[in-house]
């Protein structure tokens, strides 16, 4: 299991949009990989869990994965979330 800090840049957050683009990334890989917010940790393959999350412009989540493809699953999601998850940063 390995876990990742990533801050969110771009200007709306994790809203609905960037929150699917996000979601839909995740599920390309067979690891277990959770978003976790402060105290509260979903499954990052849940579009609703992480949009309950509101995670907003400049908040720090951590990615948290477990399994075979872990490390790739987590360099490729902070790399989205880096480049501002297809939305204007």
């Amino acid at each position: 299991m390995i876990s990742r800090d990533v801050t969110i840049v771009n200007s709306m957050g994790l809203h609905a949009r960037p929150a699917t683009f996000f979601v839909q990334n995740a599920h390309k890989f067979k690891s277990g990989i959770w978003v976790q917010s402060g105290d509260r940790k979903v499954n990052a393959k849940s579009l609703l869990g992480v949009l309950s999350l509101g995670i907003a412009k400049g908040m720090t989540i951590t990615l948290i994965a477990d399994g075979y493809d872990e490390e790739e699953a987590l360099a490729d999601l902070a790399k989205l979330i880096d480049s501002g998850v297809g939305e204007q940063i």
